[in-house]
């Protein structure tokens, strides 16, 4: 059988390893809703009581009340670690104590807001990588964060509300996570939660409910949730063993290839390229032709090129860098293609207008005559 179908390998001694290891890590438990306020600290403290009465040893290492009467309520009498008090601008401000829990040791605990950037001077950069690196030291973890923080509907929640929203983490983190639970409420309840003062500061209410918490993003964003947690449990599913039928296995392995420029629209196309690899349980790479004709790269192409390469290490991918050597662009992406043994293809609209694909002809053309069985999908920048 695994002769048969080269994909499929026995375990190597290395890998048996990796899952030791990976089964001596903490566990992440992860709490995800659809905007803030709709409970998701809320019952992570509900949770944490009723293990606590079953012996857990659980402690709260971050929780954000928000203000919020019910949230601080169901502290009650759960151990919290003192946080770390960090100087920064001539002010104190405090952020997890990761040396203390890890010292402490736990069976669990409790970090909210998962999205969180730490202050400059911290030993990280961002909460999840606390939550990480707690992972590691063999402590289990309860979190949570929105929907709109995962970094690959980045784009599709900006286009639902009109904010970028800056504090992202990446999808990677989702797929380490053991349990995964969404906390869903409806539109209607969490308006009427905001008006009740549950969410925001009085001050605050009004704008929000005109911005943000309108009824058609909250249920675009709900819609979006639901999906993608879905998605989620469906792929988890799939890597947890092989499936087989008489006439061999149910998937094919999917290869994607990103073809970016140095147009607006590039990151979009990169994560439009993973969830599309994501749904696949596919391979992705994402492919960058540098010009022979323009001579060294400039900073500013230095910098996007940067960009992309972070990009496509958070989302597991391969990213190329490969000179055109007085190949046509078309010539090039068919070339990696082949010696990746990719099966779609994902470009940008193209900029040419109608009278340069005549003289000039068009890339897609171009790589359908010179490609077999390779699918190409054309995303324009509203699509993206």
């Amino acid at each position: 059988m695994y002769d048969k179908y080269p994909q499929l390998k026995r375990k190597t001694p290395e890998e048996f390893l990796q899952e030791i290891y990976q089964d001596e890590k903490g566990k992440l438990k992860l709490f995800v809703g659809a905007a803030p306020g709709v409970g998701k600290s809320y019952r992570i403290l509900l949770e944490a009581h009723d293990l606590k009465k079953q012996g857990v040893d659980i402690v709260i290492g971050l929780i954000e009340t928000h203000g919020r009467k019910e949230t601080a309520e169901r502290i009650k009498d759960l151990e919290i670690i003192p946080k770390k008090t960090i100087e920064y601008k001539d002010k104190k401000l405090e952020e997890l104590n990761i040396e203390k829990i890890i010292e402490r040791r736990p069976d669990v605990v409790i970090i909210d807001e998962l999205a969180h950037t730490n202050v400059p001077g911290s030993k990280n950069k961002k909460r999840y990588m606390d939550v990480e690196e707690i992972l590691d030291a063999g402590i289990n973890v309860v979190s949570a964060v929105n929907i709109q923080h995962i970094e690959s509907v980045h784009d599709i929640v900006q286009h639902i509300t009109g904010v970028a929203v800056r504090e992202r983490i990446p999808d990677r983190i989702l797929d380490i996570a053991h349990e995964v639970i969404l906390i869903d409420v409806t539109p209607e309840m969490l308006r009427q939660r905001l008006i009740e003062g549950k969410i925001y500061a009085q001050e605050k209410i009004d704008q929000a409910l005109n911005n943000f918490f309108t009824k058609n993003n909250l249920g675009a964003l709900r819609e979006l949730s639901l999906r993608e947690i879905a998605d989620d449990v469906d792929e988890k599913l799939l890597k947890s063993d092989i499936v087989f039928t008489d006439s061999g296995p149910t998937g094919v392995a999917e290869k994607i290839l990103v073809c970016v420029q140095y147009g607006p629209s590039a990151e979009k196309l990169i994560r439009r390229g993973w969830r599309i690899a994501n749904r696949l349980n596919a391979e992705l790479y994402v492919l960058n032709v540098l010009i022979d004709h323009r001579g060294n790269i400039s900073q500013e192409q230095r910098k996007r090129i940067r960009g992309w390469k972070k990009l496509a290490v958070e989302f597991n991918a391969k990213f190329i860098l490969e000179r055109s050597r007085q190949r046509k662009i078309p010539q090039v992406i068919t070339d990696v293609a082949k010696e990746h043994h990719i099966t779609q293809i994902i470009l940008g609209q193209s900029a040419r207008t109608r009278w340069e694909e005549i003289t000039k002809g068009s890339i897609v053309n171009s790589i359908m005559r010179n490609s077999k069985n390779i699918d190409i999908h054309i995303v324009s920048e509203e699509q993206s």
